[in-house]
């Protein structure tokens, strides 16, 4: 056991569910899209999206990536095009979907897609491209102008935006994918921001898209229940819906809290001057109330040596995500661009931990530690 873990997942306690079980025990419905499901959808919409578009619930991100691809893909299309630094479920739930990955690089300083290979692949690939999966990486706002006229020019989009729930463009403090035409997929695994245990989210402006999705997260049925497409089970049960509505009851509080343990990184980190000592960190777009907290570590040493010395003083860090989708075996014989900044933060990367209980003094132990690694590299 660690002293500092990398993450505390911390649920809403049970006397804030005790009112909405008493409403699944009155209705006696509990699964199928029940009415704690649609408040929970029709809050969301409200309060997070400013009423505009519509979103369902979903099992987990994993299915929701696999749903709206499956009802957004462009039939004769070969190729899911994503970046390569991503979470193997984007890559697998294309396979599900009987596409091939087709992985690009990212950008060096925000760690999103890079557009001139995406605008490179598009024009090269042309009818091949059956959707475009960009990465809102660990929960950054991402420029949504691109995919936009991607949309506009018929190639589908499905955003990967599994740790987003939450973060905001400074426009009108609007929750992020706002307004977009495409798919947007949240993840609200316990270890996110917004975690009910296990569970997502797809929200689309596209009506249409999101009642297709619905009904391929139902076994395809029609109103009838004859199965008329392919479909699934996605569905969510009411005591996870409980669990939805209040966690968003809570969640600004939660917001906060996190936005404030991010404050305590960055002054930490100025302090020791590491971000003048060979680490470097994410260009974060919108307001992000991260998940964990990610560094790129000096050329030497590597980040498995920096996992292994924080290990060493009781601090358990990972290594979101090295190796890099194609690094991995599952996905190692799919098409690539060059991929150099990819593979380059895969060796840098280091994710640090970022829970609500943390105060400054825990902050400071981490980043002190960083500082000594860093002290001790350069003798």
């Amino acid at each position: 056991m660690y002293e500092i873990p990398f993450l505390r997942p911390n649920l809403v306690k049970k006397d804030r569910l005790l009112s909405y079980f008493e409403k699944i025990e009155a209705s006696r419905i509990y699964s199928n899209y029940g009415p704690l499901n649609h408040l929970f959808e029709t809050r969301v919409i409200a309060q997070m999206f400013g009423g505009l578009g519509a979103a369902v619930t979903v099992h987990n991100a994993t299915i929701g990536l696999m749903l709206a691809i499956s009802q957004s893909k462009r039939p004769r299309g070969k190729y899911a095009v994503m970046p390569s630094f991503t979470f193997a479920a984007t890559p697998l739930a294309a396979e599900w979907c009987g596409l091939e990955p087709y992985f690009l690089d990212i950008e060096p300083d925000d760690w999103q897609m890079n557009r001139a290979q995406l605008e490179e692949t598009v024009e090269r690939l042309g009818e091949q491209i059956a959707v475009v999966v960009p990465y809102a990486t660990f929960g950054s706002a991402i420029d949504l102008s691109i995919y936009d006229k991607l949309l506009q020019e018929g190639i589908p989009v499905v955003i990967d935006a599994a740790a987003s729930f939450g973060t905001t463009v400074a426009e009108d403090a609007a929750q992020f994918g706002k307004g977009f035409g495409g798919a947007v997929v949240f993840s609200f695994h316990a270890t996110k921001t917004f975690g009910v245990g296990e569970g997502g989210l797809v929200y689309s402006a596209d009506q249409n898209l999101i009642q297709r999705i619905r009904r391929a997260g139902n076994f395809g049925f029609s109103s009838s229940r004859e199965s008329v497409m392919l479909g699934l089970n996605s569905k969510i049960s009411e005591y996870t819906a409980a669990i939805a509505l209040a966690t968003l009851e809570g969640f600004q509080a939660v917001q906060e809290r996190r936005k404030t343990i991010i404050g305590y990184y960055r002054r930490e980190l100025q302090q020791q001057d590491l971000l003048l000592r060979g680490w470097s960190a994410q260009k974060m777009q919108g307001q992000v109330p991260l998940q964990f907290f990610s560094l790129l570590s000096p050329d030497s040493p590597g980040n498995r040596e920096v996992i292994q010395r924080l290990a060493s003083h009781s601090i358990e860090a990972r290594t979101y995500f090295s190796p890099a989708c194609h690094q991995q075996k599952q996905f190692q014989s799919y098409p690539r661009s060059d991929l150099q900044v990819t593979e380059r933060i895969a060796d840098r990367i280091v994710s640090l931990p970022l829970w609500e209980e943390m105060n400054e003094a825990t902050v400071g132990r981490i980043v002190k530690v960083l500082g000594s690694i860093t002290e001790e590299n350069a003798v």
